[in-house]
């Protein structure tokens, strides 16, 4: 079946945080706004049409997942990253980010270290703080276009920081890295040596570009605690249904518990259908999305290369997330950001949204059309050509 990826979808009206919210959060009217990360690109019509086969029954009462609902997530995860598990070792929270939260205070006592590896999606930061935790951080080193992991400095952290807990991005929100094996092997073993939980947040692992492959962590330890949502592979971020895989019974019971104190039980109706059609249906729109979203990628690598080469772009190797370098234009960050919404009209991610360490870096989000990319990157070469 063929999809369409390439069609403009007009999101204003629909208060969408990316598009309707713009003078709500101090920019200015009139951006083009390539930020939040979900896409300006429809669900699946095979999701839809499940979706609306719900709304079309009209009830919308207290609901759980039923076996098949767990059969379809445990095949997805196994056929794809070899990573088997049963419905027993799974609780469902709203998203990703509450369910980083609620494992922060799960595992976690005020006044701990809880580690995470700069520059970072930033409700790490937030989660960390707001429940009176100690953020230590393990910058990620950059060379060359590239980040890796700095071991040394991680173990290091950990030992003189307190850490009870490693919250690990992996695929990495901003810097699109995506793991080894190798890597990931090193961490897990760091992390048991000092006792530390690690929680893993894959809501990426489905984009993953250049021959790169993704290791889900729970592949390589049964005392991790996986997260997983379908949101950001099929477009349902606004569902709010997330699957968070934890093998080990006690840390489970320690998560379960921490939902039970938030008052969270029944997870949202079309959230559960969407997620079980997803996973049942999704794989051939994924692949046309990937095929887009490559294109995506290359499209950008060759107009920066081309007619913006001061622009330097983080090596994309997994999610639909670029991580811009404009350091070379000599600009404090107020500065940058100032041109880009100002000059070139668009509304990126300012890099010290994700720490200090992403001063000069912008994220851009291109899961879009095409078109819209074109239109993106022509407003930066008009400003900063």
């Amino acid at each position: 079946m063929e999809y369409d990826f390439g069609t403009v979808i007009d999101r204003r009206g629909t208060n969408s945080l990316k598009w309707d919210f713009a003078e709500e959060r101090g920019k200015p009217g009139g951006l083009l706004p390539m930020w939040v990360a979900d896409m300006d690109i429809p669900a699946p019509p095979e999701v839809l049409s499940d979706l609306h086969r719900a709304v079309s029954h009209g009830i919308f009462g207290y609901t759980a997942a039923k076996q098949g609902y767990y059969d379809v997530l445990a095949a997805w995860f196994s056929s794809r990253f070899g990573f088997s598990f049963d419905r027993h070792d799974v609780v469902q929270t709203p998203g990703t980010v509450s369910a980083l939260a609620m494992a922060v205070r799960a595992f976690t006592d005020e006044g701990d270290g809880v580690l995470i590896q700069t520059p970072v999606y930033y409700p790490f930061y937030e989660v960390i703080r707001d429940n009176a935790r100690e953020t230590v951080m393990n910058p990620l080193i950059y060379d060359n276009g590239a980040y890796y992991m700095d071991f040394r400095d991680f173990e290091q952290k950990i030992a003189s920081g307190n850490v009870k807990l490693f919250l690990l991005c992996s695929p990495h929100n901003p810097v699109g890295r995506v793991w080894t094996r190798g890597e990931l092997l090193k961490i897990r073993d760091i992390c048991k040596a000092h006792g530390v939980i690690v929680m893993s947040d894959e809501v990426h692992c489905d984009f993953v570009w250049g021959g790169h492959s993704h290791t889900c962590f729970g592949t390589l330890s049964d005392d991790a605690v996986i997260a997983t949502a379908p949101s950001k592979t099929f477009n349902l971020a606004g569902l709010q249904a997330a699957n968070i895989i934890i093998k080990d019974q006690a840390l489970r019971r320690r998560m379960r518990a921490e939902c039970n104190n938030a008052g969270y039980s029944q997870p949202n109706m079309m959230g559960l259908v969407a997620c079980q059609s997803a996973y049942t249906h999704g794989a051939e729109w994924l692949a046309g999305l990937k095929r887009h979203l490559a294109g995506n990628i290359g499209f950008a690598q060759g107009f920066l290369s081309e007619r913006l080469p001061q622009v330097k772009l983080a090596q994309p190797q997994g999610t639909y997330l670029l991580w811009l370098d404009f350091s070379s234009y000599g600009l404090s960050q107020q500065e940058l950001d100032g041109r880009i919404t100002g000059q070139a009209k668009l509304w990126l991610d300012s890099g010290t949204m994700f720490g200090a360490d992403g001063k000069g870096f912008e994220r851009m989000n291109i899961a879009c059309a095409r078109a819209t990319l074109a239109d993106a990157l022509s407003r930066l070469e008009q400003t900063f050509a």
